[in-house]
């Protein structure tokens, strides 16, 4: 018995070794062929824009073509299943983002499960979502606007950018954070919202900074606080949620590199490195900023402990509210 034991135990020891020196080598190899990120929206916005700024530097570093394929539709998930479904030989990758932890809670099917079905490689960018207020509201701190929509429950509405969206779910968590009653206005897309933001149909959105920065520095839109932890060092001047009214509140919308879940360690840590390089490079940190997305560049524990956080959050969230998009 004791023979048999030590004999399969042994045998695993030996595939697991094998397992390892298979990965080893493949990653050694890798790449040798064009690699293709896959961008579940359609061409133009920040995650485009992101993963083509980065696929252009790996095509440079590696002298291998990354090809940037657009796949847009169902909330994002589309692009999302055709990458959970690929070889993991790290030859396909997902340019993420924030809307694939909010759609894994509030569509009824999804055809993976985003915490399970994917490798994370980085978060390459965070952009955070602001509180936004039409300059005829009345409020010019965070905290007079908190006193303001106290004072008229259920007369104040916001706009998203649809139900389900960054936009719409961060508001909830304002709002339950808060204790202050919003109308929610959802819109198909964020510029009619914004449109209406402007022309005071609704009286504040959720916005992120790449949107709302043009209206927000040509005085038409007043930004009153972020809802990420740290400032946006493109309004360094407007505080977060998390330092004045709302500790620990942190919530935004992030950018970043996944992998198929099956992909080897080995070909994921190699990606890795040169992803967070990239974002490193004075060259690419300033485009980044420009476009008001604050690099990031963590390790793919990082960004898995990150999903993990948002899936149960937003998980919370829409349970909370009963929220459910066909």
């Amino acid at each position: 018995m004791q023979r048999r034991v030590l004999y399969h135990a042994l045998m695993a020891l030996s595939l697991a070794t094998a397992a390892c020196a298979a990965s080893a080598q493949a990653a050694a190899k890798y790449p040798s062929r064009p690699i293709k990120i896959v961008v579940p929206f359609a061409p133009g916005g920040t995650t485009d824009a992101l993963a083509r700024l980065v696929g252009q530097h790996m095509t440079q570093d590696w002298g291998q073509a990354v090809v940037i394929e657009n796949k847009p539709g169902a909330g994002a998930t589309l692009g999302a299943d055709a990458v959970a479904k690929a070889p993991g030989d790290g030859y396909t990758l997902l340019m993420g983002a924030a809307h694939h932890t909010i759609a894994q809670n509030v569509y009824a099917k999804v055809p993976y499960h985003f915490g399970r079905d994917f490798a994370p490689v980085t978060v390459v960018a965070m952009v955070p979502n602001m509180v936004v207020v039409n300059a005829n509201v009345p409020a010019r701190t965070i905290q007079e606007f908190i006193a303001l929509a106290k004072s008229q429950p259920g007369k104040l509405n916001y706009g998203s950018a649809g139900a389900g969206t960054a936009h719409h779910l961060i508001g909830e968590m304002f709002k339950l954070r808060a204790g202050v009653d919003l109308v929610h206005v959802p819109y198909k897309g964020s510029s009619p919202a914004v449109a209406d933001l402007l022309s005071g149909q609704v009286q504040l959105m959720f916005d992120t900074v790449t949107s709302g920065l043009p209206q927000v520095k040509a005085g038409k839109t007043r930004a009153l606080a972020v809802t990420t932890a740290k400032r946006s060092s493109a309004l360094p001047d407007v505080p977060s949620l998390s330092e004045t009214v709302l500790p620990g509140f942190d919530v935004g919308t992030w950018f970043g590199i996944l992998a198929p879940a099956a992909t080897p360690p080995d070909i994921v840590n190699k990606l890795n490195a040169e992803i967070v390089k990239i974002i490193n490079t004075p060259e690419v940190r300033k485009q980044m900023l420009e476009m008001g997305s604050e690099p990031v560049g963590n390790t793919p524990a990082q960004m898995a402990a990150q999903i993990k956080t948002e899936l149960d959050a937003f998980g919370a969230v829409v349970k909370q509210i009963k929220l459910t998009v066909e």
